[in-house]
């Protein structure tokens, strides 16, 4: 495979650095260092660039007023951003349009992705399921209304860490019908039946906790199509892990520069060979996260154009992730080793790094889980 960037996709990039050229992490509240500093919304300014530079609509289709990019392209953008810690729900905005554009009815296509992608509509997506550990979709139900009302469906369940869902206009909530089959609803924040309460994260987001009682989607609003829901859950993951290489990057420029000014016993620390060695360490696992993030995107628009291989693009998506979970830990725990004391200093932005980076290391699954993930998926397809 080819992983050669499109001029297409350059151009992304050159955009997403110039949007993210003035964004300093340290706007990030931190709740351990402040107890109850919590961010009550997401950077709107910085929504506002990334909309008027038509990174919103980078995944959409021109129809829909978008450049018709991918998810390679998604990724390109999901780095730069993490080397800033923006706080924009670009993910789950992005993922959730591609879904809707993907697999939505003309209705619902019309009623969501020009405003998403003018940024004046905010999606997100209910990923995580009731605790966090068991399937999204298995944590809420979906079953058609009885004879004699109006045609749709009813929502009763929770689905807990939803990022963003106090600020988004509408919500992709997975759920499974009385035969097992997975469908996603989307559903608007202000609906009957749907309270959202506090949860907070370790990075000082909002995140909520969804409790769906008689929810009611009509049937425009929800998608059955098979497959729909995995998609995007790989979507979400990959993207994760774009999040996570972007991070891991900024944070071994952060020791590198540190570590080559910093002197003990008059020779930057960095000439010491067990620095060095150790920064050389972080330096493969960043690369190994890399390699494995465009070998799962690129699976992920391979498999919508059609083409295939002898594992499904799951396989690639749970590589990217193990190394995702396991790399930016061991990145940002160096980083706090070769700092010294220095990295405890909280008018120095490394413990915010930190802090996202344990939350991108658990998201969507540790690499424990993914793990295991692979391991079914090798059992249930056993290469030649």
């Amino acid at each position: 495979m080819d992983f050669t960037f499109t001029e297409e996709q350059r151009a992304a990039v050159e955009a997403a650095k110039a949007v993210f050229a003035d964004v300093a992490p340290d706007r990030v509240p931190s709740p351990a260092l402040t107890p109850g500093a919590v961010a009550e919304d997401f950077d709107r300014p910085l929504w506002a660039k990334l909309a008027g530079s038509d990174l919103l609509s980078l995944v959409l289709a021109e129809e829909h007023g978008g450049a018709g990019l991918d998810t390679i392209a998604l990724c390109l953008v999901l780095r730069e951003a993490a080397k800033v810690l923006a706080r924009v729900p670009l993910l789950e905005h992005c993922a959730t349009a591609m879904a809707v554009q993907a697999h939505g009815g003309p209705e619902l296509t019309a009623a969501l992705l020009p405003g998403a992608g003018r940024g004046s509509l905010v999606l997100t997506v209910a990923a995580h399921g009731r605790t966090g550990h068991d399937p999204a979709e298995r944590s809420v139900t979906a079953r058609p209304q009885e004879a004699g009302e109006d045609a749709g469906w009813i929502l009763d369940g929770a689905q807990t860490s939803v990022a963003w869902a106090h600020n988004a206009d509408w919500i992709a909530v997975p759920a499974h019908t009385a035969r097992g089959e997975a469908v996603l609803a989307l559903v608007p924040r202000v609906t009957d039946g749907l309270t959202l309460a506090e949860q907070f994260s370790t990075t000082g987001e909002r995140l909520a906790e969804l409790a769906l009682d008689g929810v009611r989607v009509p049937p425009t609003h929800l998608i059955a199509v098979p497959g729909a829901w995995d998609r995007l859950r790989q979507v979400l993951a990959t993207g994760t892990c774009a999040l996570a290489l972007g991070l891991g990057e900024n944070v071994l420029t952060m020791t590198s520069q540190y570590t080559g000014k910093r002197e003990q016993f008059g020779f930057p620390v960095a000439t010491f060979q067990a620095v060095a060695v150790q920064a050389a360490d972080r330096y493969i696992d960043l690369r190994a996260m890399e390699a494995t993030l465009w070998q799962a995107a690129w699976r992920l628009d391979a498999a919508t154009a059609g083409a295939g291989g002898p594992l499904p693009s799951a396989g690639d998506v749970a590589v990217a992730k193990i190394w995702a979970s396991e790399g930016v830990r061991r990145v940002v725990q160096t980083a706090q080793h070769l700092h010294g004391g220095f990295g405890a200093d909280t008018d120095y932005p490394l413990h915010r790094y930190h802090a996202w980076a344990k939350q991108l290391e658990l998201q969507l699954g540790p690499a424990a889980a993914h793990e295991e993930a692979l391991g079914d998926l090798l059992a249930a397809h056993p290469l030649a």
